[in-house]
């Protein structure tokens, strides 16, 4: 057992209620499975799904970019951060 903290920055954050979630694991997740834990920590809020929809994800500081949530792996110790578009940026 281990575990992944997920940050939520900006939007996330607001929709999410907390800047951070601390999940244990019995073993790695995928940025997807992350993601669906995310939503279910937080299911009363129906803004958090629209606004990790368009959010860019990191794991441990690598971004995820156009992969596959699904085939990126996020390893028992790893952080995920979502980060909603910004204005301007």
């Amino acid at each position: 057992m281990g575990q992944i903290t997920l940050r939520y920055w900006a939007a996330a954050r607001a929709a999410a209620g907390v800047a951070s979630d601390v999940l244990t694991v019995e073993g790695q997740l995928t940025v997807a499975s992350a993601r669906d834990h995310a939503l279910a920590l937080h299911d009363h809020d129906v803004d958090l799904a629209r606004v990790l929809a368009v959010c860019s994800v990191l794991v441990d500081d690598r971004p995820v970019g156009t992969n596959d949530p699904g085939s990126v792996p996020v390893p028992v110790g790893s952080s995920v951060e979502f980060l909603p578009p910004f204005a301007g940026g």
